[in-house]
């Protein structure tokens, strides 16, 4: 648990507060195609959450797990969670923890209507171009 003097207690729970270090490692995992692992290391920082950090972190968590079923071939899985991942994004501010929402949404919608109109047997054809990235906002 965090102590006051370490922690905003006014932001606690929000997007404005400071990003934990495991929130760079699943960046990092995300961005290196390693999505599995970052599933694990979101859930560790999912389970307990409330509010907005909970839909945030759930839906990176969702996009993660559907680029793992799209790279293993699971049409359906990675349809549905390309969905339910941003829906619950577009609950969060544009920018969560240091995180472009924003982009992730829109970037995970255009992939997921190039997988709709590649179909189940043309899925790994998807341009590679069209895989989200986690990025920061520029400033």
């Amino acid at each position: 648990m965090a102590t006051p003097d370490t922690r905003d207690t006014r932001d606690a729970g929000t997007c404005r507060q400071a990003p934990p270090p495991e929130l760079q490692q699943a960046i990092d995992e995300f961005n290196l195609r390693e999505w599995f692992a970052c599933h694990e290391t979101l859930e560790e920082l999912w389970v307990g959450e409330k509010g907005e950090l909970r839909d945030f972190y759930q839906g990176l968590l969702q996009v993660a797990v559907a680029l793992y079923h799209w790279h293993n071939g699971n049409f359906k899985g990675a349809e549905g969670l390309l969905q339910r991942g941003p829906d619950l994004l577009r609950r969060v501010p544009d920018t969560c923890l240091g995180v472009d929402v924003a982009r992730l949404v829109a970037e995970a919608g255009v992939l997921r209507e190039a997988l709709l109109t590649l179909g189940e047997e043309r899925m790994a054809e998807v341009n590679q171009a069209l895989i989200p990235k986690l990025h920061r906002p520029q400033a």
